[in-house]
């Protein structure tokens, strides 16, 4: 049997250099992080991070991808309670909203945020590539949810690339508002209540009968 060991480990280290590089990045900006830095962080000799990733700026950019692609599959796995068609809406809708703010409101979640942007001149693709990996991706997924619960007489006829857009405006706005675009945070509670208001204005516009009910 081949012992794969090695590969593991050579996993391992680099997924430790991305953990710590992603660290040093949100901690110190990109231009104030040194390679020597993320390697104290990782517990690696510097010449590894190299030996994994050739540069800094490779580095950088491989780090935003990463956590973008990260976070973005953890939002697309929070609205999986919208697949079951058979099940109450109302429910289902909350519980995923609630979900997809607490994922926003995360601190790797503001981080990469503010990574993203505060680089948006040096480094013009990267914003693109991190909203390709976590809001395009959601809303890509949302609207084919969404378009099955038209179909199926849940939700009214209507674009759901469109109604997937309003209904992360309607979760994400409030929250950016209040947190101040991420530099501050929110109780538990609070994100249950901007989830919980979402979810009724959207069903106010987007409901198939006046029978469905609202918070």
């Amino acid at each position: 049997m081949r012992n794969t060991a090695p590969t593991r480990g050579r996993i391992d280290k680099r997924q430790a250099i991305v953990d710590a590089a992603f660290v040093v990045f949100a901690r110190r900006g990109y231009a104030q992080a040194c390679v020597q830095e993320i390697a104290d962080e990782a517990g690696v000799a510097k010449p590894t991070v190299y030996n994994h990733l050739d540069d800094k700026e490779t580095l950088f950019r491989h780090v935003v991808e990463t956590v973008s692609t990260t976070i973005g599959t953890q939002c697309v796995d929070a609205i999986r309670p919208l697949r079951d068609q058979e099940g109450d809406l109302l429910v289902a809708l909350i519980d995923s909203a609630r979900q997809l703010l607490r994922i926003c409101a995360t601190d790797r979640a503001r981080s990469l945020r503010s990574l993203a942007y505060a680089q948006s001149t040096a480094f013009p693709d990267l914003i693109d590539a991190a909203q390709d990996r976590t809001s395009g991706r959601l809303t890509e997924a949302l609207s084919d949810r969404f378009a099955r619960l038209m179909l199926d007489g849940h939700l009214r006829s209507a674009d759901p690339t469109v109604a997937a857009e309003q209904y992360l405006a309607l979760l994400t706005g409030p929250l950016y508002s209040r947190t101040r675009s991420g530099s501050a945070e929110l109780e538990s509670q609070d994100l249950d209540q901007l989830a919980d208001a979402a979810v009724d204005t959207f069903l106010r516009a987007y409901r198939a009968s006046t029978d469905t009910p609202l918070i």
